[in-house]
């Protein structure tokens, strides 16, 4: 069958939909449903290699205009719509980028950028950190997995020794499992010098008192006889365990840098930099996803959120964000790692052309930009293509459930295979299809 899906298929799908719609009105919407769902099942796509995701997060909206797709220069003073910076060519023919993103430029053969993600979230940060997260829309009654997850759940670590997913930054709803329970959460770590906490008892709890712990809670376990408290008990005892398990020497040791050579720390750069290269340790390790949050510092004052004069010192985002994510892409090409590695630069929206009264910008999730590196999909690329301020979508959109669709395959986890919240199956995305000329 061709992995593709063609003309035929959508004319298949449209049928089969009609059928489905049909029946309901004759009452005989399970058999119908079930139909739909075994064709939708047939549906498959090509599966990418890839045994690794890192996400690098920059929280707080970056602008498309001002990093990845730049356009005709702006002025907030004269309050003339357009970029900030000037923009330079890349190693993609006819490909341009901000030029403060000057490392990343040379070696942008490596990447792919989607220049036409989007959703319909308006000024709401969290709203829309949680979409691009989980691909979904904030629900009442299931909190969805996010993408992290879900690889961790479906693929596991790579490794021994090691979790399947790691957060540097601060744990959040969002990146965590869901309804998937423990089997999908997260390690996370807000520095790299210490690396991740709590996972051995204070020094005050001594071998005696944790055995007199220990004892108590067997008793109350015994306690908890409905199925309902045994499951959480069963999601509980499973925590302690991984991170018993994770406390030992050889999972800590991955967080010791200075095993690295000075000249290397130095090619990656300040805090950031550093997260980035511990990034690429947990890889080497078999940590099967990673996400690294960008900037918790605030260079310029505001983060990637930049109004008003928050965008004076954005530059210094930029440049940050360039030389750790080149350090990264060149370091993980030398251990032969690129290949086996997706890695994600993604936001909660884009920014406007516009400039606002203090001479930032807004918010602007109808059109922005994602750019990945490695994965051993097609790179060198720009896909979709923006009008001239960068605004609104000309060609070829990509919706975050294609973004995560695409994430999902080129790590080999099917993006239709169902998962389950209690008995409710979920779809892993929400009717995302990959962006399948990468995958020729």
């Amino acid at each position: 069958m061709n992995p593709f899906l063609n003309r035929r298929d959508f004319n298949q799908y449209t049928a089969l939909g009609g059928a489905v719609a049909l029946s309901a009105g004759l009452g005989r919407v399970g058999s119908a449903s079930s139909l739909l769902a075994e064709e939708h099942a047939k549906v498959s796509f090509p599966m990418g290699k890839a045994e690794h995701c890192v996400m690098i997060w920059l929280g707080g909206g970056a602008g498309q205009i001002d990093t990845w797709d730049p356009k005709v220069k702006g002025d907030p003073k004269a309050n003339k719509a357009g970029s900030y910076y000037d923009k330079i060519q890349t190693a993609i023919p006819g490909v341009e980028v901000c030029e403060h993103l000057s490392r990343c430029a040379p070696i942008m053969d490596r990447f792919t950028l989607f220049r036409t993600v989007h959703h319909d979230v308006i000024d709401e940060h969290a709203a829309a950190t949680n979409r691009m997260h989980t691909g979904r829309p904030v629900s009442e009654t299931v909190i969805y997995p996010s993408v992290g997850s879900v690889i961790a759940h479906q693929r596991g670590a790579a490794g021994d020794g090691v979790p399947a997913y790691v957060l540097i930054g601060y744990p959040s709803t969002t990146r965590g499992p869901g309804f998937l329970g423990s089997k999908g959460n997260y390690v996370y770590l807000t520095d790299t010098e210490s690396g991740p906490q709590g996972f051995q008892p204070a020094s005050v709890i001594r071998q005696e008192r944790q055995a007199r712990r220990n004892e108590l809670l067997k008793k109350v376990r015994q306690l908890n006889t409905t199925e309902e408290k045994q499951a959480l008990l069963k999601n509980y005892e499973s925590m302690i365990d991984e991170a018993q398990r994770l406390a030992g020497p050889q999972f800590m040791r991955i967080f010791d840098l200075k095993s690295e050579s000075a000249d290397l720390r130095n090619e990656y750069g300040g805090e950031f930099g550093q997260r980035c290269l511990l990034t690429r340790r947990l890889l080497q390790s078999g940590v099967r996803f990673v996400e690294v949050s960008h900037n918790l510092n605030f260079l310029n004052g505001t983060g990637w959120d930049v109004h008003n004069d928050g965008i004076v010192q954005q530059h210094r985002l930029i440049q940050e964000l360039d030389q750790a994510l080149a350090a990264l892409v060149l370091d993980l090409e030398r251990n032969k790692l690129l290949d086996k590695t997706l890695i994600v630069v993604s936001t909660e929206f884009g920014r406007p052309a516009k400039f606002d009264g203090g001479g930032g910008r807004g918010h602007h999730g109808k059109c922005f930009s994602v750019a990945c590196a490695g994965g051993g999909i097609k790179t060198g690329v720009a896909i979709g293509e923006t009008d001239d301020l960068a605004m609104n979508i000309v060609s070829r959109p990509v919706s975050v459930p294609d973004l995560h669709a695409t994430m999902y395959a080129t790590c080999g986890v099917n993006p239709r295979e169902e998962l389950y919240a209690g008995e409710r199956p979920v779809p892993i995305t929400d009717g995302g299809t990959p962006v399948l000329e990468l995958f020729s």
